[in-house]
């Protein structure tokens, strides 16, 4: 590859673009770039994922296999555990986790060991992209100094110094928006937020990205990328403590806090609803916050706002729990050996994403306080082995009148569309629904202890 490439190539046509993680965030990538006519290789260090990529076969249930198979077949997509294969990239695109330790600390382990299997592969004139969410610093620091190991070199700054001085390859920063099972925007239609450690390098990002979606948004450095993705999540995630903590008010004023909601959704400017729920789940909002909060402390700075956000959030699960001993107490029964039907354990409806789900720690919680449970949901037949969690002797219990009326309680942790939730309260002893899915339940309504 050349090494006096300048950052309009990767306004090229047919461009090799390798993708590292073929899960949620990598595959849709990857499939994106397939559709807009450049050759794509996804990189996995599971064989199995592999497997079934090559074969044209789906493992994630919102990307359509017929998608999968047409790009297979038209030789625009394929997928690799060959590493050395990063030669041959003119693009090379990281979607890994980047999730928390044990002690809520960032766990920079899967982008590190990611980089330095492309250190060694790393070719004059590449284009490399860390898309995965992580602290302001995380591309100059750690990423950055590993590439250059290679004895290759990318220029650090974005001072007039090296506005025309390409380096030996490019770096940046984009952070992924996705958003599994949202119907409405897909990622073409997403802007992309582009970053470079220097002008040139922000620049072919952002050639490389306006090919496949319908707006670039280039910010001045990869720090500024960076803590963009961390703002965008945690707005959120304070708003939704914010709406958690009010709906704890509400239950003990008597108010139904979903229906302040709605009325004051009426208002056209200067408000935008959040929901509570039985906790924070998904790959980004319950970790993403506490990648900030850590790298505050470097600088002698304390984020109140996110610590306390956090706190609510994490909180909310043992609130669920404490709800379903009360509504049970009211029926004269204990939480302990009571037997509970636990409904939807993705993180969110209508997805097959386990990520984070609050769910898991509601069966935690419950198992430790001496109840035993099933569990239903569509998505997820069995579960497997988590990084935190083994239920993996657990598979999704079938539906029935009959099966429903078994239980003590029946508990609504994940809003599947699926679910008919008249029919349910129907035949349940009791529902304690942690997400207002039975709000448009009008009968047997004394049977629902909302929480």
């Amino acid at each position: 590859m050349p090494s006096d490439r300048r950052p309009e190539f990767f306004k090229g046509a047919q461009l090799k673009v390798g993708i590292i993680g073929c899960g949620y965030v990598g595959l849709p990538l990857a499939l994106r770039f397939a559709e807009a006519g450049h050759k794509v290789m996804g990189f996995d260090t599971d064989p199995e994922k592999v497997r079934m990529l090559n074969s044209g076969r789906s493992y994630i249930e919102h990307i359509q296999q017929t998608k999968i198979q047409q790009y297979v077949n038209s030789r625009h997509f394929g997928a690799t555990t060959d590493y050395e294969r990063l030669k041959e990239m003119d693009a090379i695109l990281i979607c890994v986790p980047t999730p928390l330790n044990e002690y809520r600390e960032p766990d920079l382990g899967y982008v590190e060991e990611t980089v330095k299997s492309i250190q060694p592969n790393l070719q004059k004139g590449q284009l490399v992209v860390l898309e995965s969410t992580t602290y302001p610093g995380t591309t100059e620091e750690l990423v950055l100094p590993i590439l250059e190991k290679s004895g290759l070199r990318c220029p650090l700054g974005s001072g007039p110094e090296n506005e025309n001085v390409p380096g030996d390859f490019f770096l940046a920063f984009s952070p992924e928006r996705e958003d599994p099972g949202n119907k409405t925007y897909g990622l073409a239609q997403i802007p992309k937020v582009v970053g470079g450690v220097n002008p040139p390098s922000g620049r072919a990002a952002q050639a490389l990205y306006a090919q496949v979606v319908a707006r670039v948004v280039p910010v001045s450095s990869t720090r500024a990328a960076e803590m963009t993705k961390l703002l965008e999540n945690i707005f959120r995630c304070v708003n939704i403590a914010l709406v958690n903590e009010l709906k704890l008010l509400c239950m003990r004023m008597g108010v139904d806090v979903w229906e302040v909601i709605d009325a004051a959704s009426s208002k056209p400017f200067g408000f935008m609803p959040f929901y509570p729920g039985p906790g924070l789940g998904g790959h980004c909002i319950p970790v993403d916050p506490f990648y900030l909060s850590w790298k505050a402390r470097e600088y002698d700075f304390s984020t109140r706002f996110i610590e306390l956000a956090g706190e609510v959030n994490t909180a909310m699960p043992y609130h669920v729990v404490d709800s379903i001993a009360e509504a049970l107490n009211n029926h004269k029964k204990s939480l302990k050996g009571s037997k509970l039907l636990v409904m939807g354990v993705a993180y969110k409806k209508d997805v097959d994403d386990l990520r984070e789900s609050p769910t898991l720690k509601i069966m935690e919680i419950l198992h430790k306080r001496g109840a035993q449970f099933d569990y239903n949901d569509p998505y997820f037949p069995q579960l497997h082995k988590m990084r935190h969690y083994d239920y993996s002797h657990m598979k999704s219990v079938p539906l029935s009148a009959e099966a429903l009326k078994s239980y003590d309680a029946v508990v609504i942790a994940t809003d599947h569309s699926s679910y008919d939730y008249g029919a349910i309260v129907e035949a349940a002893k009791l529902v304690v629904d942690t997400r207002n899915a039975t709000r448009r339940v009008i009968r047997n309504r004394d049977k629902i202890f909302l929480c």
